[in-house]
This record gives C-alpha cells, structure tokens and sequence, in this order.
C-alpha cells in the first residue's frame, strides 16, 4: 500500500511537469497585458480592487483557476461578487494553451511579502487552529501540490480571509465540478467564527 500510495504521487507529478512543458512565457506576456489592470503589472496584486498577489504562486493552481473561472465553476455564485469580477477576464483566454502561456509568464514574476492589513488575529490561538490546515497546506503553509493544496505565505491576508468566508458560506467549493473546493469547504467549517479565521491567519503571517 506504501509503495502504491508513492507511486501515485510521482504520477501526479510527473503529469504537473509534462503539463508545464507547453507554457510560453514570452506569449504570456502580451496575454497578461489584461491582468495588470487588477493584479499589476510584477503580479503583486490591489487590494482596493480586491485581486490578491500571484506571483509566487504554483503555477499548477493558478491554472486551475483560470480553468475554473472560465468554466463558470467558480466566480457565478450571486454572492461572489469579486470572484464575478474575475471570470470575464479568465474567459479573454482562448483556450488552455492561452492559459498554460500566462501562467508560464506568472511564474517568471517575483512576488513580495504583503503587507498586514487584518487586525485582531492571535497568532499564538490560531497556531493550533492551523494543524488542521497543516495536513494539506504544509506545517510552514508551504502548499502540497499532490494534496491539491496552494501555498498560503504569499496570499494577503485580506484574501485568505475572504476566501474563508467564502469557503465556508458556501460561495465557493459548492460547486459539485469544484472537486479540490470541495474539500476545502469542510476545513474552514472549523472555524467557528471571523475571530478564529483571524487568528489562524495572523499564524500563517509568521511562517516564512
């Protein structure tokens, strides 16, 4: 069972690693001319336009979520006003060629350490919150490519809690195609309160 469960991993990491050969940054480039209006033009994000930093993060999750904008899987809940913000611009990308070139050009951006915009967390509180976080998002919130889970110390906290909300409202992973949202669902069920979400993210704020 062991050797199996490995080798399932390295399958899914050598399907991750051939899927990136077909990325062309420098195409990427002029597809990204529509994403510096929100996100920047090094990818660092606005938090006045509610659009959070991508540069830094797994190339394999930012197309997932262009897939899942595109495809109406994310960013058509009514409530999900930003997310509907997002999905148009997701669909300006032809096709999934289109979206391996600008992720490919994503990755070659160098993120920043955001800024602290959330108050009130209790870092020390929320480092016990986080062991449950820790099994698929990593002890140092480092993300688990084979658990589907994207690296969280990149994120503005502003984002992770609005994501946390959404995750627990059910504005976003309710979605039955939304498998890995799905599954995140339940884990910020956890949380009982904003106040709770708070301090786990005021934790993940000292992992570097």
């Amino acid at each position: 069972m062991k050797k199996l469960t490995i080798g399932l991993i390295c399958l899914l990491m050598l399907t991750g690693s051939t899927l990136w050969a077909g990325g062309d940054a420098a195409k990427g480039k002029g597809l990204y001319a529509t994403c510096i209006a929100c996100h920047g033009a090094e990818g660092h994000g606005n938090k006045a336009l509610n659009s959070p930093q991508i540069a830094g993060q797994e190339d394999w999750y930012l197309e997932r979520q262009l897939k899942n904008f595109k495809s109406g899987v994310r960013g058509t809940n009514p409530k999900d006003l930003f997310g509907s913000q997002m999905r148009p611009m997701a669909m300006t990308l032809a096709n999934d060629q289109a979206i391996q070139d600008v992720v490919a050009y994503v990755k070659t951006l160098k993120p920043t350490t955001p800024e602290a915009t959330v108050t009130g967390g209790d870092a020390a509180k929320g480092k016990n919150l986080y062991a449950v976080c820790a099994t698929c998002h990593g002890q140092k919130a480092e993300g688990n490519k084979a658990l589907n889970a994207p690296k969280l110390t990149l994120l503005p906290d502003w984002y992770q809690l609005q994501q946390l909300k959404n995750f627990k409202d059910k504005v976003r992973g309710a979605d039955p195609k939304d498998m890995f949202g799905m599954q995140m669902a339940p884990m910020a069920m956890t949380l009982a309160n904003e106040q709770a979400m708070k301090d786990v993210i005021a934790y993940i704020k000292t992992l570097k």
